[in-house]
């Protein structure tokens, strides 16, 4: 929440309706924006935190097989983006972003809490335990599905429809979900995958506490900063809801039953029958068919649907392959890499750089006391005050515990396994100026978005091929650098900043009015398919000898593992660039 003191003008009038006002000036931010980043930085936290630990808190603690624990997070994460469409559609019709925002916020609390209980208990009751982690899940799958798609609906609307800081605007929006995607997974990963099994707990336990902030922070300050230009709040119940479905009675019912539901369906496709292929082909193909059959689309609207559809195939592949983070790559990062760092920091630089941010913080109060200044915001004033005072407390009592110990030295030897998914957050933050700068610098030479696309397929698999090479010919149990995994994980994240959000931005301009929502909806669906195959293919993970197949391609090594996603997301690249000329041509010049 701090990062808002650097942007925004200090105010000194008091009047509640010309301060709502004031929050819009011409240069600065308004601090709504502010307030909806420390929201999803804290829930992104959450959820990034929590998945850096999960397939490694089922094969360690569960003592689920790979196999079995690839399929489950596949499935996981496809209905992470597939329930996204269900909170999507309440929100517009009946609870308004905010409020569908904290209902979210609650039940991803309870999901993790429950998953706390699953850790804590999973030695002593093997069965209860089982029972438990499938309700947290699905409780989490729910929760996420009224959280996600609700906050970033928001941040333009805080900006008239002409304003030139929304481009800005939602570059800081997307800092906050790439610096707690950054911190979830580090600190998740130092008090929860310690290589005691018995610790993963700790990690649920903390990513709870980090959505507890965000709701906190939804609830208390919301109503005050999160307003258009002319003062307006944003993202209350619309009006026309009928009150009765905003009974808390109401409320808490149709959460409980939507959750139940979700964790049943979660059971099914995991336990009984795996029917998410099934249904992910079906909206595939039933939504188009409902597009297409609508006699007012013209034919230049076809067209542009017809591009989209095609560009939501190859999205597929390239989710297949990225989401590998969270499960074959964390076998391989846990079990193939040699994470020793047997790093030595002296204790009289961690002592001065722990004064340099005590320092910083000091700066930081009286930017606070000077921009905060005033009756309206009090109340965020003090609550600035207070996290500050605790970090410098932390701060304090975190180098007093040092010092006492009498060492001279710290040593880091073996980082956490998870500590590699901040990764790809760490290197978005660092690479985004430079795609920002270099498609402006290409000028009228910047390639189209499609070709943006492929070429983000060829970076992922240009990422496979620089890991394959480092597996190669390596001897069973020996270890590689983590610099293989760090180079591809650069790799992806340039790979998916040429592709993620091009292709969002490019379904967004192309989707015919009527049908937005809908297209919306294919894009997801093909997120969510991705996501689906990235489970069923990680779940091929060769290990102890063993042998595995895809489409008649046998794997019995590392090696052979990581060149199928070399040939998938390079062949796909190559299809996509031949295609891009012919699709070039079904789309508005401008685009």
């Amino acid at each position: 929440m701090f990062i808002y003191l650097y942007f925004t003008p200090i105010f000194h009038t008091e009047n509640i309706t010309n301060q709502r006002m004031s929050q819009h000036p011409g240069k600065s931010h308004p601090k709504g924006l502010y307030i909806l980043f420390a929201t999803e930085m804290w829930e992104r936290f959450n959820y990034y935190g929590m998945r850096a630990i999960l397939v490694l808190f089922m094969t360690q603690a569960l003592l689920f097989d790979k196999v079995f624990a690839s399929n489950l997070y596949g499935s996981y994460i496809s209905m992470i983006y597939l329930s996204g469409l269900v909170g999507g559609y309440v929100a517009d019709r009946y609870w308004g972003n905010q409020r569908s925002i904290i209902a979210g916020g609650i039940v991803m609390a309870i999901a993790e809490l429950i998953l706390f209980f699953c850790a804590s208990w999973y030695n002593s009751d093997p069965g209860l335990a089982s029972i438990l982690f499938y309700c947290g899940l699905g409780t989490m799958i729910a929760g996420n599905g009224f959280f996600k798609p609700n906050i970033s609906a928001m941040v333009g609307h805080l900006y008239a429809d002409n304003d030139k800081r929304k481009d800005s605007a939602y570059t800081i929006f997307y800092m906050g979900i790439n610096l707690g995607g950054a911190i979830g997974p580090f600190v998740c990963g130092w008090v929860g995958n310690t290589g005691n099994p018995a610790d993963f707990k700790w990690a649920f336990l903390v990513s709870a506490v980090a959505i507890i902030i965000s709701v906190i922070v939804q609830m208390t300050f919301h109503h005050k900063y999160v307003t258009d230009p002319n003062g307006k709040v944003l993202g209350l119940v619309p009006a026309n809801t009928p009150k009765s479905l905003l009974s808390p009675v109401v409320t808490i019912l149709g959460l409980g039953i939507l959750s139940a539901a979700v964790i049943g369906l979660f059971y099914i496709d995991v336990k009984q029958f795996s029917y998410l292929f099934y249904l992910l082909i079906a909206c595939c193909v039933i939504i188009p068919t409902i597009i297409y059959t609508d006699k007012t689309l013209t034919a230049t609207e076809k067209r542009q649907v017809a591009v989209i559809i095609v560009v939501c195939f190859f999205v597929i592949f390239f989710w297949s392959a990225y989401e590998q983070t969270g499960a074959s790559l964390t076998f391989f990062a846990d079990e193939q890499t040699n994470r020793v760092l047997n790093l030595h920091t002296p204790v009289w630089l961690i002592v001065a750089i722990s004064v340099g941010l005590v320092v910083y913080l000091v700066t930081l109060f009286k930017k606070a006391a000077a921009n905060l200044a005033g009756e309206f915001h009090k109340e965020l004033r003090l609550t600035i005050y207070a996290l500050m005072g605790l970090a410098v407390v932390g701060i304090v009592a975190g180098n007093i515990s040092l010092l006492s110990k009498g060492q001279s030295v710290v040593v880091l030897d073996e980082i956490p396994t998870s500590w590699f998914q901040s990764l790809n957050s760490v290197f978005i933050v660092t690479f985004a100026p430079f795609f920002a700068w270099f498609w402006l610098k290409l000028g009228k030479y910047e390639p189209s978005s499609i070709t943006k696309m492929a070429w983000g397929l060829l970076l992922m698999g240009i990422g496979y091929l620089w890991i394959a090479w480092g597996v190669n010919n390596i001897q069973p149990g020996l270890k590689v650098s983590m610099m293989w995994l760090v180079v591809l994980y650069a790799l992806h994240t340039c790979g998916e900043m040429c592709l993620s959000p091009i292709g969002l931005s490019l379904v967004n301009k192309l989707s015919p009015v009527k049908f937005a929502s809908l297209l919306m909806a294919v894009w997801f669906t093909a997120n969510a398919f991705g996501n689906k195959l990235a489970g069923s293919l990680s779940a091929l993970y060769p290990e102890n000898g063993k042998t595995t197949s895809f489409l008649g391609y046998h794997m019995s090594s590392l090696y052979d593992f990581f060149m199928l996603f070399v040939f998938m997301s390079g062949i796909t690249a190559l299809i996509l660039f031949a295609l891009t000329r012919r699709l070039q041509k079904m789309l508005p010049a401008k685009v």
